[in-house]
C-alpha cells in the first residue's frame, strides 16, 4: 500500500514498534482472516496527502465559496436566526470542563455541569411560565414531535390537530413520529396568516389529544393563543405551543395563556446558526404532565453533610428504565447548547431580553413599512407580527434572491416552496443586528429589482 494517504500521525519507527508488539511484519497481516475475494486489491482513490500549509489554503478556498454572515447581510430566518451573541458565551462554553462533558451519569463528579443544566431549566420555566423543564432535546422540531407523542400518551387519544401556520419542517418531523405510533395528524387551515379559529373548532372532538399552535407562527404572525387554549380545553384536549424564545421578552408567557406544553428552538439564545446545527430543543410543561416528559430533569437536593447538591432526576428514558416504560428513546441531550442559552439569558437578564425583543419588533416594522411602499411589493398578510413578515412580489423569489446575492444580501425565504398557494411570496426576518443602513439597502435593491 502507498504511504502518506492519511493523516494518522504515526512515524515509521512507531509503526515498527507496533508491528513488533503484535508479532506481525506489515499492516496486511492484520487482514489475513478476511477472504481474498472480499479485499480491496488496489489503493484507495485518494489524492496524495497535503502539507498543513496546503491543507489550510485549500480549506479556506472552499469555505470562501459560502455566503457567510460576516460578509453578507442576512434577512433570512424561517427557523434559524442571526442574533447577537455576547463574547462571554463562547468564553464560558469553551472551558474544557463544559466543552468535553457528556451526559453527567456520575453526579458526584459532575456538579458544575448539573448545576448549569439546573439553572437552564429554571430560566426556561421563568421564560415560558411553565412549572418544569427537561434538560434539553435535539432541536425544536423533535421537541414538538415529542410533545405530540407525550400528549397522546397522557390523554389516551390518538389524534393531533396542528395549525398549517406551524413551521412546515416541524410538521414534517411530527408526521414522521406519528407514522410509527399510529397517531393521526389533521391540519387546521390559515386565514390571513393566522390559525383559523372557526376551522379549529369544527375539527375539535373527543378523540383529539392536543392542538399545536406556533407563537409567533411561521409567518411571524402573533396568534391569539389564550382564546385557542380555552377552546381546546373545552374538549379536555391539551394545548401545545411552539414559541420563539426571543419573542417571549415582550409577549405574554404561554403558561399564562393556558398552554399545557411549551416547546421551542433554543438556537436564538446564544447559539450560532452554524449551517443548521447543533441546535437546542426546549420542552417545558405543567406539574401534572411532568412524569410524561421525555428525557430527564436535573434536581436540587442536599448531600450527607447538608451541602447543596444536584442529581439526575426523573430519568424517564430508555437508557435508565425498562424500554417498554420509557417515555421516549431520545438519548443525548444538548448540554453545551443549553449552557450557551443559560449564559446568554444570564448575561442579558430580563431587561436585556426585553430590549432585544423590542429592537426586533421596531426594526422589522420599519422594514415592512418601507418595503410595502414599493410598487410591486404587497403585504401577504395583515396580522400583527414580531420580527418576521411575508410580502408578495411581482417576480420569482428565486430570481430576486440571486440578484440580491450579487449585492451581498441574503434575501428571505421563498414561501412558495412550502405553501403552493403563496407562490412569489418572500418571508423576511429582521433582527436586532440589522442596522437602518442595511435595511435601507435592502429596500433600495428590491425596489430596483421589482
Amino acid at each position: 500500500m502507498k504511504k502518506n494517504h492519511g493523516y494518522i500521525p504515526n512515524t515509521e519507527i512507531e509503526r515498527g514498534h507496533m508491528f513488533e508488539f503484535l508479532g506481525i511484519r506489515n499492516i496486511e497481516s492484520l487482514f489475513l482472516n478476511i477472504p481474498e475475494s472480499a479485499r480491496l486489491k488496489r489503493d484507495l482513490a485518494l489524492p496524495p496527502a497535503w502539507s498543513e500549509i496546503e491543507l489550510n489554503k485549500k480549506l479556506k478556498a472552499m469555505a470562501a465559496k459560502n455566503a457567510d454572515l460576516e460578509q453578507y447581510i442576512s434577512f433570512l430566518g424561517a427557523g434559524a436566526y442571526e442574533h447577537y451573541i455576547p463574547a462571554i458565551v463562547d468564553s464560558i462554553i469553551s472551558r474544557s470542563e463544559f466543552y468535553t462533558a457528556y451526559t453527567p451519569y456520575q453526579p458526584e463528579i459532575s456538579q458544575g455541569l448539573l448545576q448549569a443544566i439546573f439553572e437552564y431549566q429554571t430560566m426556561i420555566c421563568e421564560l415560558t411560565g411553565m412549572d418544569v423543564s427537561n434538560a434539553s432535546m435535539y432541536d425544536g422540531p423533535t421537541a414538538m414531535a415529542e410533545a405530540g407523542v407525550m400528549a397522546c400518551v397522557a390523554t389516551g387519544r390518538s389524534k393531533l390537530l396542528v395549525s398549517r401556520a406551524v413551521h412546515p419542517e416541524y410538521r414534517d418531523v411530527l408526521k414522521t413520529y406519528a407514522c410509527g405510533k399510529n397517531i393521526q395528524i389533521e391540519e387546521v387551515i390559515i386565514e390571513d396568516g393566522l390559525t383559523a379559529i372557526e376551522n379549529l373548532e369544527s375539527k375539535l372532538a373527543d378523540d383529539v389529544a392536543a392542538v399545536i399552535v406556533q407563537y409567533p407562527n411561521f409567518f411571524g404572525g402573533i396568534e391569539d393563543i389564550k382564546n385557542a387554549s380555552e377552546l381546546v380545553h373545552k374538549y379536555k384536549a391539551l394545548f401545545i405551543t411552539v414559541v420563539n424564545p426571543i419573542a417571549l421578552g415582550i409577549l405574554e408567557a404561554p403558561g399564562e395563556c393556558g398552554a399545557d406544553i411549551v416547546v421551542a428552538e433554543g438556537q436564538p439564545l446564544g447559539n450560532p446558526i452554524s449551517f443548521g446545527g447543533p441546535h437546542l430543543g426546549i420542552l417545558a410543561t405543567t406539574n401534572a404532565l411532568m412524569r410524561r416528559m421525555p428525557g430527564r430533569i436535573i434536581g436540587q437536593t442536599k448531600d450527607m453533610d447538608g451541602r447543596r447538591a444536584f442529581v439526575l432526576t426523573l430519568q424517564a428514558r430508555e437508557q435508565h428504565i425498562r424500554r417498554e416504560k420509557a417515555t421516549s428513546n431520545i438519548c443525548s441531550n444538548q448540554a453545551l447548547s443549553a449552557l450557551a442559552a443559560t449564559v446568554f439569558l444570564s448575561y442579558m437578564g430580563k431587561q436585556g431580553l426585553q430590549d432585544i425583543a423590542k429592537l426586533n419588533v421596531q426594526k422589522a416594522h420599519y422594514a415592512y413599512q418601507k418595503l410595502i411602499e414599493i410598487p410591486g411589493i404587497q403585504p401577504l398578510f395583515h396580522a400583527p407580527f414580531f420580527n418576521e413578515f411575508a410580502v408578495r412580489l411581482d417576480k420569482n423569489v428565486g430570481q430576486i434572491n440571486r440578484r440580491l446575492l450579487q449585492s451581498k444580501i441574503i434575501g428571505g425565504f421563498d414561501v412558495g416552496r412550502a405553501y403552493a398557494e403563496y407562490k412569489d411570496s418572500m418571508l423576511l426576518t429582521v433582527t436586532e443586528l440589522r442596522t437602518k443602513e442595511e435595511i435601507d439597502l435592502l429596500v433600495q435593491e428590491l425596489g430596483a429589482i421589482v
